[in-house]
């Protein structure tokens, strides 16, 4: 968007098409985090010692809400560049700066405490393998056999005796467990591309939110001193 006026400089804005498909693929991220099949299904499963529920509905809300002040953020840097307006223009920058103070935590948090959702995913089928192999109870069973049919793996190496009777009753017809599909690793193989897409994201949204801060810093600037000098041109979308 740029001023056609020869007094008063081109003012650029954040591409608001550009923030609000970033702010979409964060809510999309996060809906599948919490809605999806393997989450939901350790997440229900998992006991309430166990930090993965604390983690999925948290990783859910604020990818919600980060997302949605992206989306503020861009539509509001736009009407202000439309309007020339100081008040929208700082409300923009003031969501940029809040999605920023949002992300910084968030990254930490992922690379301080990379492996805790992992350890606590492999805890839950930990404990319900076990308890399987202890009572073969038929209601762990049959949480332990949707397990195996959602990540598609056959059963782990377990060092307290033969698991064959447990893995020939729960595991998907055609797995074989000596073909390598041991859970924890699909587990962990599975948690890992999603981390590893989340991260990516992550990165990226925190460099072009810096990139909207410092543009609508410009802006700002820009219309203040056009505003001072009565210099208001007209806007048009290239």
């Amino acid at each position: 968007v740029c001023a056609q006026q020869e007094l008063l400089p081109c003012k650029s804005l954040p591409n608001t098409v550009l923030f609000q498909l970033l702010g979409l693929s964060i809510a999309t991220l996060s809906t599948v985090t919490h809605y999806g099949l393997h989450f939901t299904l350790i997440s229900n499963i998992s006991l309430e010692n166990n930090s993965y529920r604390v983690i999925h509905h948290a990783a859910f809300y604020s990818g919600i809400c980060l997302s949605m002040t992206l989306i503020l953020a861009a539509l509001l840097s736009s009407v202000a560049t439309m309007r020339e307006s100081q008040c929208l223009t700082a409300m923009g920058f003031f969501c940029f700066a809040l999605a920023f103070c949002g992300l910084i935590p968030a990254a930490c948090w992922r690379y301080m405490h990379s492996t805790e959702v992992e350890d606590s995913m492999m805890d839950v089928y930990d404990l319900v393998y076990e308890e399987v192999r202890r009572n073969a109870s038929s209601f762990r069973r049959h949480e332990l056999t949707a397990i195996h049919e959602a990540f598609l793996c056959c059963g782990k190496h377990s060092p307290f005796g033969d698991t064959a009777n447990v893995e020939r009753k729960t595991c998907p017809s055609g797995q074989v467990h000596d073909a390598g599909q041991d859970c924890l690793q699909e587990i962990q193989g599975f948690l890992k591309k999603h981390m590893d897409f989340a991260s990516t994201l992550l990165g990226v949204t925190i460099g072009f939110t810096v990139y909207g801060m410092i543009l609508t810093s410009f802006l700002w600037f820009s219309i203040h001193f056009s505003s001072n000098l009565d210099r208001k041109g007209k806007y048009i979308l290239r």
